[in-house]
């Protein structure tokens, strides 16, 4: 009886872990999270991409001093007045203000669900616990950016801490997955390198994205724009560059690691991250020869966070963690 179980149990774990490799994510452990607990690591994730995409509707709507004040919205009340003077833009961006506490709520259910019903996985407690600070850090920040009246250096800062968060949330869900054991490279030293070089680069190209941003029309505020005083042209051409050398940079590694580690989720991972950057190219380029109409731009907001959860899954599948 027990023997047909335990057989039971493994061929489970393997068709789990198939479905896994399918979403690019690695085989699950064989003493794997509760299902709620891996629900609430997706939610985690789900929410700050989804507050990145509401960040940009308020910029990209002229909302972004809908509601003037911080913490408050206006002077003496929280949320928006019936009688404040900036119309449907004070909903938008009390909207976006409110998903932080949801953000909050969210991120403090999933440490806790760490805590409670994976005590054994003590170290997610603290990644964990420094994305609920980041969240914290994020609101404080958008509210200098609200208090320097939409400064583009502060939303550029704003922006680049979401990218972390959803860097960060990405993480846990690929380290839900896995043991505990220390990690163990499947390629080359060299390989690795390279991947960590693709990765720092990113960083490079969501800064410069922020600064063609920040020298473009969608300020955040339609009566009085702020802009970085940059050329459009010139920092979209070397934005775009960048790109270019971004795109270069994952095909290399992808070639690599199809010759070096087939039958793992790295090919898959890295042919997803190559996928991701070129549409996020194309949807680029189409913005910017259509001058750049909100309903792209979002999308390509969107598709920034995407390129980072991107990298961050294709980042950890050239290692493994075994239990421990």
């Amino acid at each position: 009886m027990t023997s047909t179980r335990t057989d039971h149990d493994l061929r489970t774990c393997e068709a789990a872990g198939s479905a896994g490799r399918g979403l690019l994510l690695p085989t699950l452990s064989s003493r794997p999270l509760p299902r709620w607990l891996t629900t609430l690591f997706w939610l985690n994730l789900a929410c700050q991409i989804g507050i990145v995409v509401t960040g940009g509707l308020v910029r990209l709507t002229g909302s972004g001093l809908g509601c003037p004040e911080w913490p408050q919205c206006v002077e003496g009340s929280i949320t928006p007045t019936r009688y404040q003077e900036q119309s449907w833009h004070k909903y938008v961006e009390f909207g976006n203000r409110t998903l932080t506490g949801l953000l909050s709520i969210v991120a403090l259910a999933l440490l806790i669900g760490i805590i409670k019903g994976a005590p054994q996985r003590k170290g997610l407690r603290l990644p964990t616990a420094m994305v609920l600070f980041g969240i914290a850090l994020q609101a404080i920040v958008g509210g200098i950016t609200v208090l320097t009246g939409l400064n583009p250096a502060i939303v550029a800062a704003h922006f680049m801490i979401s990218m972390l968060l959803v860097a960060a949330s990405a993480w846990l869900v690929w380290r839900g997955r896995e043991g505990d054991a220390p990690a163990r490279l499947i390629v080359r030293p060299g390989i690795w390198r390279l991947a960590q070089g693709v990765a720092a680069f990113t960083a490079v190209v969501l800064l410069l994205g922020t600064l063609v941003t920040g020298s473009g029309p969608h300020s955040g505020d339609a009566d009085e724009p702020v802009r970085l005083g940059l050329d459009p042209r010139t920092i979209s051409w070397l934005h775009a560059d960048a790109v270019m050398l971004f795109v270069g940079l994952v095909i290399g590694v992808l070639v690599a690691v199809r010759l070096t580690a087939p039958g793992t989720n790295a090919p898959r991972a890295w042919t997803a991250l190559l996928i991701v950057t070129l549409l996020q190219g194309l949807i680029g380029y189409v913005q910017y020869f259509t001058d750049l109409p909100w309903v792209l731009v979002l999308l390509h907001m969107l598709g920034a966070s995407l390129l980072v959860a991107s990298v961050t899954w294709a980042l950890l599948s050239l290692r493994v963690r075994e239990d421990v």
